[in-house]
């Protein structure tokens, strides 16, 4: 059914629960499995050590969450292709997506008030809207 499934993982309780999803859903499919974390950059960084110290950070924290999805993945014996990129999540995410032709996208659900989700939208939301895939939402 999916040949080429993408997870997005930011390490949080909803990208944890995307990844045991998009696991168990490689493993039935036989499809390959890809995971995208993205290290979030300052819309208006001040300096350029100041987007380089976010990246160093977001680095460092990302590694475990690589390590961690790569144990899960193995444990159920699928084998699981990290990316660690820089940049905005939704157009990164979705650039990915397109120039990996990917067929299905798991994200996980980050419940928001709905005035927050009227007034600013969520990240969830704009990948269903912008994704040039099938999107699985993982609550």
């Amino acid at each position: 059914m999916f040949r080429k499934i993408l997870v997005a993982n930011d390490g949080s309780p909803g990208g944890q629960a995307a990844l045991s999803a998009a696991i168990d859903l490689a493993l039935r499919c036989g499809g390959e499995l890809h995971m995208i974390c993205i290290e979030e950059i300052p819309r208006f960084a001040q300096t350029i050590d100041e987007i380089e110290g976010e990246k160093e950070e977001a680095g460092l924290r990302f590694t475990t969450v690589i390590e961690r999805a790569k144990e899960a993945a193995g444990h159920k014996r699928v084998s699981l292709e990290a990316h660690l990129l820089a940049g905005h999540p939704v157009p990164t995410i979705v650039e990915f997506l397109r120039v990996g032709t990917f067929d299905l996208l798991v994200v996980g659900f980050m419940g928001h008030s709905a005035i927050y989700n009227r007034l600013i939208g969520s990240t969830t939301d704009r990948l269903v809207d912008h994704a040039p895939c099938a999107v699985l939402v993982i609550k």
